[in-house]
């Protein structure tokens, strides 16, 4: 089976790396936003794609599910020192992936050619893309102004209240190259239990439309997300976080939806959404977990 994935933060990692255990390279391509890469000490950062490559070649850091294990925090510490901006918690490896980004970035090499290299020089067998080789920017609509993604997630920790939501260059951005060979050739799309509103949005106004079976996996459980601002975000737009807001969400490309047990007894009104449901244990708590899970959607997409 030919899974393509599109992911975004920490628990879109967790399941693409579920998936990675199961299916060989040739069979998942993992899709990943970039909605939230910005340049920050005059590096360019992009947190999703590394969250995710980072994953997948077993240098995440455990606890966090971010950045890298064993991490040492001299540069960044040193930057606080000297009066400049240490919001953004940069290790020292990390640091690094940036720094290399950067300069090929400005020799002209596209983000997608960068991460294949990447992806190759940390071991990583499947194929890991952006979802643009060109700028987007997620814009977070608050009661204090129009905030550029990180400021609002990470500087302002979620606190402004959200209105809405816009992504600057999206209108102009193609997918990058490879993206649209592998919705193409995949037998089905696996949404990851990544934010709705800011990692998985993204990529589908960067490609627009998808002609395959989709099936998604709920980031929401009993009312609550493992991490992130999802149901914070939910409950300030007026909608009533649950997996039922995430079905209702993507209900219109959805033929599958995967929930979580807690959350049984709303399975009947996502049925009635004419989507196809199953019902599990979706949290990932522990390696193993992940890929128990990802055995479970693959089983759940044959059944379709």
């Amino acid at each position: 089976m030919k899974i393509t994935a599109l992911a975004g933060g920490v628990g879109g990692a967790k399941l693409a790396h579920g998936l990675a255990q199961i299916l060989p390279p040739e069979d998942l391509t993992v899709i990943v936003n970039t909605g939230d890469d910005f340049e920050h000490l005059g590096l360019y950062i992009c947190p999703d794609l590394d969250t995710v490559c980072y994953t997948l070649a077993g240098l995440a850091n455990p606890e966090t599910g971010w950045g890298r294990a064993n991490e040492t925090w001299n540069t960044i510490s040193n930057v606080e020192t000297l009066g400049g901006p240490s919001w953004f918690r940069l290790g020292d490896q990390d640091i690094a992936t940036h720094l290399e980004r950067t300069r090929r970035l400005k020799e002209g090499q596209s983000l997608s050619q960068i991460t294949k290299d990447f992806c190759k020089a940390w071991g990583i067998q499947h194929t890991i893309l952006p979802m643009s080789d060109a700028p987007v920017r997620t814009m977070v609509d608050t009661d204090e102004g129009e905030l550029a993604f990180q400021e609002y997630f990470v500087h302002r920790r979620c606190e402004p209240k959200v209105k809405g939501f816009r992504f600057d260059g999206v209108k102009e951005a193609e997918p990058a190259i490879g993206v649209k060979e592998a919705l193409k050739s995949a037998d089905a799309i696996v949404i990851c239990p990544s934010n709705p509103w800011v990692s998985v949005d993204p990529i589908l106004q960067v490609v627009k439309e998808i002609k395959k079976p989709v099936v998604a996996v709920s980031p929401i459980i009993g009312g609550k997300t493992v991490k992130g601002p999802a149901v914070k975000m939910y409950s300030e737009l007026g909608i009533d976080p649950s997996a039922l807001a995430v079905a209702n969400h993507y209900r219109t490309i959805l033929t599958g939806f995967v929930l979580d047990n807690q959350d049984l007894n709303i399975q009947t009104e996502i049925d009635n959404l004419a989507i196809e449901t199953l019902v599990t244990n979706t949290l990932m708590n522990h390696l193993a977990d992940r890929a128990r899970l990802a055995h479970d959607v693959l089983h759940f997409i044959g059944s379709l």
